[in-house]
C-alpha cells in the first residue's frame, strides 16, 4: 500500500526536513531569517542523501529505512535536530507532521 504519490512523499520528507532545520535553527542557533551555513550543510546533505536514495521509488520514511546512508557524523546531528523540531512541527505544521505520521505506518519498503 502506498499512501498517495511516490513523488508527493518525498517532497513531503523534503519539506519536513527542511521545516525542522529551520526551527532548530532559529531556535538554538538564533537565526532570524534563514539557517546558518552549518544547518544549510546539514539540509543539503539531507537532500542529496535523498536524491540518491536507491530505495527509490518504493522509499519508506528514514525512521523505518533498512538503509544506513548518512554519515554516523551527520545521522547524529539529524537526530539532535530532530529530538528538537519533532514536538514543534505539530504546532507549526500540523498537517505535514499527520501525513508524515501516516507515511511512516506505509509499508511500502519491499522487505
Amino acid at each position: 500500500m502506498t499512501l498517495g504519490n511516490p513523488g508527493r512523499r518525498l517532497e513531503r520528507e523534503r519539506d519536513s526536513v527542511k521545516y525542522m532545520i529551520e526551527i532548530y535553527c532559529r531556535s538554538v542557533h538564533g537565526m532570524r531569517e534563514g539557517i546558518c551555513p552549518d544547518c544549510r550543510d546539514m539540509l543539503d546533505y539531507s537532500f542529496n542523501r535523498l536524491d540518491k536514495c536507491r530505495l527509490l521509488p518504493d522509499k519508506p520514511t528514514c525512521a523505518r529505512c533498512p538503509v544506513t546512508c548518512y554519515s554516523p557524523a551527520m545521522r547524529e546531528r539529524i537526530r539532535a535536530v530532530m529530538r528538537y523540531s519533532s514536538p514543534k512541527m505539530a504546532f507549526r505544521h500540523p498537517l505535514l507532521s499527520l501525513l508524515h505520521l501516516f507515511d511512516g505506518l506505509n509499508r511500502s519498503c519491499r522487505e
